[in-house]
């Protein structure tokens, strides 16, 4: 089976040591449209990706758009309850959820874009998405 990529973003629309939104959406197992709200977070060379929902109840992380990190820029917050999450495994270090994990989503740095991959996702009717099978 071929590992399909889709092209989320250019590696350098995201700045190193911050954090950027994007609402997704996938297939579910009964073929219909699900929300997937995802946050990545570039650190250098290096992107990772969680589904962007504290694990405490549900809501998103970001306080405003694109706002996800905390003052020292060194871990993901919730906006509603300020809990701590550390960038690399997504472990709550602090807050109602502690030792609770975010849920990864894969992604690849491929050709200089960030992509998402181990998902079917929904494309754009007008074919905006880009696509690129791997392998």
């Amino acid at each position: 089976m071929v590992d399909v990529a889709y092209v989320i973003c250019a590696l350098n629309d995201i700045p190193s040591q911050r954090a950027r939104g994007f609402d997704l959406a996938i297939l579910d197992d009964a073929g219909k449209p699900k929300n997937f709200p995802i946050v990545v977070v570039r650190w250098g060379k290096k992107v990772f990706g969680y589904i962007n929902s504290c694990p405490h109840q549900g809501g998103r992380l970001d306080w405003e758009r694109d706002q996800f990190l905390d003052p020292t820029g060194q871990r993901l917050m919730c906006g509603k309850h300020g809990a701590l999450f550390e960038l690399g495994a997504g472990r709550c270090s602090s807050g109602p959820c502690k030792n609770e994990h975010l849920r990864p989503v894969q992604l690849q740095v491929i050709d200089g874009d960030i992509c998402v991959t181990g998902v079917t996702l929904v494309e754009d009717e007008d074919g905006t998405d880009e696509s690129r099978g791997d392998g």
